[in-house]
């Protein structure tokens, strides 16, 4: 159901009505008993829900995965540890 902006051309009077799309327009100001006039408002945006609707909440993301892919392709180190048996041993 859909909300209507009312406006008394009496005494100027704006307010907001919920009624249902197939209900007749209102015609009687609730302060003055005047005359009203609907309105056409903007309506209401689309409301996003969670997350990831954000510029923000991408950033951090794509550069994290970046560093991550950058650390991965890098080639292992071919050190080699010695311990107290090898040297022993040796």
């Amino acid at each position: 159901m859909p909300t209507y902006d009312y406006k008394c051309s009496n005494c100027n009077h704006t307010f907001e009505y919920f009624q249902p799309m197939s209900a007749a327009p209102l015609t009687e100001c609730p302060q003055c008993k005047g005359r009203l006039i609907r309105i056409i408002g903007t309506g209401s945006g689309p409301i996003f829900k969670g997350s990831g609707f954000y510029q923000t909440d991408y950033k951090g993301k794509s550069q994290e995965s970046k560093k991550s892919n950058e650390t991965d392709s890098k080639p292992p180190t071919t050190e080699k540890t010695v311990s107290k048996d090898d040297k022993n041993k040796s």
